[in-house]
């Protein structure tokens, strides 16, 4: 048994972080698994208080509390239930739950018996089925009531279509009072399974090593084919193990952890790092961040739980920072964090205008398991700076080469190239091996993807993702110097800025915003702020687009493939319009163009509205498409 997790001095700088280098990582990190940390914060903190649900949002409504004991007793239950079903340490167990406690018990208990796979659940039926078959799940641990996302129905067609899948563990919703159909042989009631399980020790008699994979997590948004990440036991601890050192929790702080636990940021640094030092997360209903009614009671609902800790993507700040305060009492809050997305400088300072929290930021990603730089309390950065490496890493920023990829040549401190990254943490490769041609450079340097530079104190300072980048005629545009800028707009909420495609420059930028409650501004406005205020010529927009709703992933950052699938289609039915016009074309024999996916748009002409007019339409749309950099087909419908 090993005490949990503590840090015993601030850092501030990197002559910190070396202090705790001089001593042999092995001794400082003796934890080997997951499994040993809910072990020791047990023994340590047992009637503690480790997990609080919400049943509602509202301030003073109804509460479960779970201790540290009684999370490990579900633990071990649930990893003796799965190993009962078969379960063996290569196995992959799925998971399809919304905020619960049960899903710690998945979580935890699965990578106790075998390797937990997270799932969205508001992704397509299809690719869950492909994403488990990826996985060669086990088994399947599923919601039992459908609510928003389709949780119990996806499950039982799920059932059919993955080959590997034994069983299926339903979990009843916790306000539910009995359910009226009796359940197929191959599904089990998961309260059932457990309580007939020992709940002292894992009757596998498993010796969990720090190599062994501990989870799948799936990378890529909702497009594209499955890529599944391998963590390791000794990767998640060691997140969670920088985390404590970076942070300073300790025990009796408390955490509201609105983060979705199928994303490493509300499953690591979220909450295994809470676990691991005694800490408290409190989970916001079954609905997280996207129940609106936790939201606009945030407040007050840290004045309830006395947070000390307040973690959430730049969306979910933004948010915040239009409820008011009120009468409620947050000095209990210490630690503010943004992560997951570039944190835009308005939002920042208006966010700290509000609340008065100063908003730290870090960096991490599924790759590095959750958790790759962190600024700690009492260091101010500005917006976009990302802190210190974690102990035991090492972070590099290289040159790129012409297509965009990384070298192996070190820039000068200042200097804004791709960033590499080599720690304990970095994960263990995909599960497809084919995915990891472009993973990593060198002697293992995890090639990022995120662009950034370093400063003469060692701190990282990020510049957004390299495929975001709007390339025009060669010259490298960082969208974020356009939505800083709108962002200030006062008529501004969020903004997203991409590129357009262009048959001379390749790329052209154009901007996406949502406005404040009430607001209205047009697109003439927003792009004479623009034009005002970007000071690179080629970077100011050529289009603002004013949208009811900005697309956002399930985790609440901006989700720009959307964003350049609106952008690209506005090109081609532009060009389409302009043809037809010089065509003289009624409306009823104007091309309709269909999206494939978002590099790929099908023109659909209608033959009997245009008559002898088809073949030079056809011919005047193909000269007129071909230059683009996108793929067209024109077909006669």
């Amino acid at each position: 048994m090993h005490p949990p997790f503590t840090s015993s001095f601030p850092i501030r700088s990197l002559a910190d972080i070396a202090r705790i280098e001089e001593m042999p990582f092995v001794q400082v990190l003796p934890v080997r698994s997951t499994y040993e940390i809910a072990c020791n914060s047990a023994h340590a903190f047992g009637d503690r208080v480790a997990l609080t649900f919400m049943h509602d949002a509202r301030p003073e409504g109804q509460v479960t509390s779970w201790s540290f004991a009684q999370l490990l007793v579900g633990i071990h239950q649930t990893a003796n239930a799965l190993h009962r079903l078969g379960v063996q340490p290569d196995d992959a167990v799925g998971v399809l739950l919304p905020g619960c406690l049960e899903y710690h018990l998945a979580l935890w208990g699965g990578e106790a018996a075998g390797i937990v796979q997270p799932l969205n659940p508001l992704l397509s039926e299809d690719k869950l089925v492909s994403l488990l078959n990826a996985g060669r799940a086990k088994v399947l641990i599923a919601y039992g009531r459908d609510d928003d996302a389709g949780y119990w129905t996806k499950a039982m067609r799920i059932r059919g279509r993955v080959p590997t899948l034994r069983s299926v563990l339903r979990v009843a919703p916790h306000d539910e009072e009995t359910v009226s159909a009796l359940p197929p042989e191959d599904v089990f009631d998961f309260a059932v399974l457990r309580a007939a399980e020992p709940d002292d020790h894992l009757v596998s008699g498993r010796d969990i090593g720090p190599q062994d994979i501990a989870a799948y997590f799936h990378t890529g948004g909702t497009t594209g084919s499955p890529k599944l990440a391998c963590q390791t036991h000794g990767a998640q601890v060691f997140t969670a193990w920088a985390a404590v050192q970076m942070t300073r929790n300790q025990p009796g702080d408390v955490a509201i952890n609105g983060f979705p636990l199928f994303h490493v940021a509300g499953v690591l640094p979220g909450a295994l790092a809470s676990l691991s030092c005694g800490m408290c997360n409190v989970i916001p209903t079954a609905g997280l961040f996207r129940n609106r009614d936790v939201i606009v009671n945030y407040w007050r609902l840290v004045e309830r739980f006395k947070a000390t800790n307040l973690a959430a993507v730049p969306t979910v700040l933004a948010a915040l920072a239009n409820v008011p305060l009120g009468e409620a009492d947050i000095s209990s809050v210490r630690n503010c964090r943004a992560g997951a997305a570039v944190l835009p400088m308005e939002l920042a300072e208006r966010f700290e205008r509000v609340t008065g929290l100063h908003v730290h930021e870090g960096w991490g990603m599924t790759e590095t398991t959750g958790l790759a730089t962190m600024t700690p309390p009492g260091m101010v950065l500005p917006v976009g700076g990302v802190g210190l490496p974690l102990p035991y890493s090492r972070v590099r920023v290289v040159a790129l080469n012409a297509r965009g990829d990384a070298t192996e040549r070190d820039l000068p401190t200042g200097e804004v190239g791709m960033i590499l990254y080599k720690a304990p943490n970095v994960f263990s490769g995909y599960l497809d091996a084919k995915d990891n041609a472009s993973a990593f450079v060198g002697n293992g340097w995890l090639v990022t993807g995120d662009l950034g530079r370093l400063d003469e104190e060692g701190r990282l300072h990020l510049n957004g993702r390299a495929k975001d980048l709007i390339i025009r005629s060669g010259h490298n545009i960082d969208p974020k110097v356009i939505e800083d800028v709108l962002s200030a707009h006062p008529a501004v909420h969020l903004a997203a800025a991409v590129g357009a495609p262009d048959a001379y420059a390749g790329e052209l930028p154009v901007a996406f915003v949502t406005l404040v409650a009430g607001a209205s501004v047009s697109e003439a406005e927003l792009l004479a702020f623009t034009a005002e205020h970007v000071d690179e010529t080629p970077a100011r927009p050529r289009s603002v687009v004013v949208l009811d709703a900005m697309p956002l992933t399930t985790v609440g950052k901006i989700y720009k493939p959307q964003l350049q699938q609106l952008a690209a289609h506005a090109v081609v039915d532009r060009l389409a319009k302009q043809v037809s016009d010089e065509l003289n074309l009624e409306a009823e024999a104007r091309p309709r163009v269909h999206d494939i996916d978002q590099r790929r748009f099908e023109l659909l002409l209608d033959p009997i509205a245009l008559g002898s007019r088809l073949a030079p339409l056809r011919e005047q749309l193909q000269a007129a498409l071909a230059p683009l950099p996108l793929k067209t087909e024109i077909r006669v419908a």
